[in-house]
């Protein structure tokens, strides 16, 4: 079976870095692809410098440079209306730089930019960084329910066989929470919004867990009663002044993720009318993006047909 790409799966890294590009549509192929190997850093220097960089491609990129990407996958699309709306902001590229060391990360993040830029422009750079014991800057521990490495892969990557093998469908966004609103909650409020308690993310049971509190939303069964599970991979960013959370998630099929980002900004079908996550009034999507990771084998052959 194809392999896919190891960072996906590394758990252990404090720092990390997002970088969104959006590739010329009047470059050269083989220039676009020799600029992707070149940031994607194919030889020792990434091991060496114990950094990991994960590569995500959109729908016209992946048939530009022939990127095989799994049966379902396709661009995403506006969810919501108004304020309570994640907006697509579909983009070609995705760089995702992660370890413990900052610096060897910022130089791969230069290093990236400088060469991606010839052949396109960037449209999304942002560092980020593990916050305490895995918590969201909201002060709750996130990805609590994230399934463990081995199961990860199983349920994030396009099994053997089909189109696609190897990959994975991810979906990035970028968060803006606001942040002063949700700490004049009280902490009783602050758990009815995320359907959790606070210190030890014990999930509220029973009349305790509103239906719109975000656990309620996101957490879903399907039609066999087996839950809906994707893996993700988190992380805030941010300043004393703006800040938010990195969302990453994985899935072998599309429309897994898709369903709980339906479910965060309004009803799915046959739901009451005025439901969605309450998460969404103190937090904002600001972009939404679906990438194809494609295996590692399908990156190391890039330009050599």
């Amino acid at each position: 079976m194809a392999t896919p790409q190891s960072g996906i799966f590394v758990e252990d890294s404090t720092n990390h870095w997002f970088q969104e590009y959006d590739i010329s549509r009047s470059a050269d192929v083989s220039n676009v692809v020799a600029a992707i190997r070149s940031a994607a850093v194919f030889d020792s220097n990434a091991e060496r410098d114990g950094i990991e960089i994960v590569i995500g491609v959109g729908s016209e990129l992946a048939n530009q440079i022939g990127i095989e990407t799994a049966l379902d996958f396709r661009p995403f699309e506006t969810i919501g209306s108004g304020a309570r709306a994640a907006v697509a902001t579909p983009h070609d590229l995705v760089l995702w730089i992660h370890g413990k060391d900052r610096g060897p990360i910022y130089d791969a993040a230069l290093h990236a930019r400088r060469t991606l830029t010839k052949v396109g422009a960037i449209v999304g750079d942002t560092p980020a960084f593990v916050y305490r014991d895995n918590r969201d800057l909201t002060g709750f521990i996130d990805g609590t329910e994230n399934p463990d490495v081995a199961e990860a892969r199983s349920l994030a990557v396009v099994a053997e066989g089909q189109q696609g093998e190897g990959g994975s469908t991810m979906l990035v966004q970028r968060w803006i929470h606001d942040l002063d609103a949700f700490h004049r909650l009280s902490q009783a409020d602050q758990e009815r919004v995320i359907g959790r308690t606070k210190p030890d993310s014990v999930e509220l049971e029973g009349d305790a867990l509103p239906d719109t509190a975000h656990i309620a939303r996101v957490v879903m069964e399907d039609e066999s009663g087996e839950e809906v599970e994707i893996y993700r991979r988190s992380v805030p960013w941010g300043d004393s002044t703006e800040a938010g959370l990195m969302f990453v998630g994985f899935t072998d099929e599309l429309d897994k993720i898709d369903k709980m980002v339906r479910a965060m900004f309004g009803p799915l079908e046959g739901e009451r009318e005025d439901i969605h996550d309450q998460l969404t009034a103190f937090s904002t999507a600001r972009t939404s993006s679906y990438f194809f990771a494609p295996s590692q084998e399908a990156l190391a052959g890039l330009g050599q047909d």
